[in-house]
């Protein structure tokens, strides 16, 4: 029975002896890819990322709905659409006109009391001087 099993040892060391093929090449794009992703080194900071962007949403939203219920006490009460945000403060609507979301802005039409958190408009660079 040793003899077997030292045999069957010797075969297996020797079959795994062999010359090894080369190992794909890998490809040289500093840029993120699917193997990448899953590198469980980059986990934290694709968690730090994600929850980043979830609490930006959650802001947005959170902002959004209060001032669209304030919006809308504001015109049960006093039957018609504030002025600007500013009135929802100034009649205990609101505590406060919140900020927008970093790179978005609120965008309010007394008109018709239509309420939207917008993407910033991208800066314009200045004029060159001309003399």
């Amino acid at each position: 029975m040793k003899h077997i099993l030292l045999s069957l040892m010797v075969v297996c060391l020797v079959a795994g002896c062999g010359k090894k093929a080369p190992a794909p090449a890998q490809p040289t794009n500093t840029t993120s890819s699917a193997s990448e992703s899953l590198n469980p080194l980059n986990a934290p900071a694709q968690y730090l990322g994600a929850m980043n962007q979830a609490q930006k949403l959650a802001n947005k939203t959170v902002d959004k709905a209060s001032i669209t219920k304030a919006i809308d006490m504001f015109n049960a009460q006093e039957e018609r659409f504030p002025r600007d945000l500013q009135e929802l403060v100034t009649q205990h609507f609101l505590q406060v006109v919140p900020t927008p979301p970093n790179g978005m802005v609120f965008d309010y039409n007394p008109k018709n009391g239509q309420f939207q958190v917008l993407k910033a408009p991208a800066a314009t660079p200045p004029a060159p001087a001309t003399k």
